[in-house]
């Protein structure tokens, strides 16, 4: 299959549920009537925001749900989905701040639904989720104390996955999976979509580290199942007021299940490391307060510590190849697609230039900071 072709499938995977027909799927397969509905932004997936109308069978439930339409490709995984319904939940009955997963009328987690597209059948899982409080960590200014908290926040979810247990585990072994950190490599194929550019030359050198230092490295990581998305957008927060009258945060939900997988501890601090970075005024310095809030949890060994540096750029650099490819096969979505893009390329290239010992540097200092009380600013 040409790239071009590739393209126009993947192009064609993902759901175009109009409002009316998204509110008739909540209806049938739900049995709760819609008051309002409007779609969320989401990358190759479909999302909305339901609001139902209290009946007299749904007095005291919740009001407010996201109905997730997953595209096409994803729907041909149903046992992936149904382990990641099951973490969801898994998680809420362990006090984290997931949503409640929906059961259908059928009692069922997830519904398949046939359309016919004219030219073919198309299958789509469907489900049905609480909505969350909270507004997107991306629009507050985040406080050391809060990377660190997130930082915790990472590690205990990891930790407390080590005790999840379901038949279908097996499902997130998710080889090719593009978004497992492990899988950089596989980003070669993508690289058209950037040009012919600097950002494209410190790509390519950022994956040939990559195979020359991390690869060998990967047997020496603690294994376990990543939630593989702790983006700025993905953790929300509230916020009350504190005796002296400032604002306090305090996470209030976590989004967005499906890039899970088995991997290792320390991809789920990298991960979350680089989003943090994003929108961060000092995002050289941000790494040092997660890693501090992730090893009160779960310290890193030294061969996990050494690999860092490299896998948040490497995480920066799937987020920004693989928006770029994405933009091409849906420009009409690239506001949302290009969130990252906006000021990772800027991060990515002031850590490439810095040199992985400066950084590492500042992390590790920042890191050690806490352990004497008196953390850095």
């Amino acid at each position: 299959m040409s790239s071009g072709d590739d393209q126009q499938s993947q192009a064609l995977a993902k759901p175009t549920f109009s409002e009316v027909q998204a509110s008739a799927l909540v209806e049938s397969v739900f049995g709760l009537k819609v008051f309002k509905i409007q779609p969320l932004p989401s990358y190759d997936d479909q999302n909305f925001h339901v609001c139902i109308s209290r009946t007299k069978d749904t007095t005291d439930g919740p009001t407010e749900y996201v109905l997730k339409i997953s595209n096409t490709k994803s729907s041909k995984t149903p046992d992936l989905i149904e382990v990641q319904s099951h973490i969801i939940m898994f998680l809420r009955a362990a006090g984290f701040p997931t949503a409640s997963v929906c059961r259908t009328k059928g009692d069922n987690i997830t519904s398949l639904m046939s359309v016919d597209s004219g030219s073919e059948i198309k299958n789509y899982l469907v489900r049905l989720l609480t909505y969350l409080p909270g507004r997107p960590i991306a629009e507050i200014p985040i406080s050391p104390q809060l990377l660190y908290e997130i930082g915790r926040l990472a590690a205990k979810l990891d930790k407390t996955l080590e005790k999840f247990h379901h038949p279908k585990l097996s499902s997130l072994h998710r080889e090719n999976f593009i978004w497992n950190l492990k899988n950089v490599p596989l980003l070669e194929k993508y690289l058209y979509a950037l040009g012919q550019n600097r950002n494209r030359e410190i790509v390519k050198q950022i994956i040939q580290l990559f195979k020359d230092e991390v690869m060998s490295k990967l047997s020496h990581f603690r294994e376990c199942i990543n939630h593989g998305d702790l983006n700025d957008h993905n953790i929300l927060i509230e916020s009350s007021k504190s005796a002296f009258g400032d604002a306090v945060y305090q996470v209030s939900g976590i989004l967005d299940f499906d890039d899970m997988s088995y991997g290792y501890y320390v991809f789920e601090l990298a991960i979350t490391i680089m989003y943090m970075m994003i929108e961060s005024k000092n995002p050289i310095q941000v790494g040092g307060h997660v890693l501090a809030g992730f090893e009160s949890i779960i310290p890193l060994t030294t061969v996990e510590r050494s690999a860092l540096f490299l896998l948040v750029c490497s995480r920066f650099c799937q987020s920004l190849v693989m928006a770029a490819y994405s933009c091409q096969l849906h420009p009409e979505n690239e506001e949302y697609l290009m969130i990252t893009a906006k000021t990772g390329w800027k991060h990515l290239q002031q850590m490439f230039d810095m040199g992985q010992k400066t950084v590492e540097e500042i992390w590790f200092e920042t890191a050690k900071s806490y352990k004497s009380g008196i953390p850095c600013d």
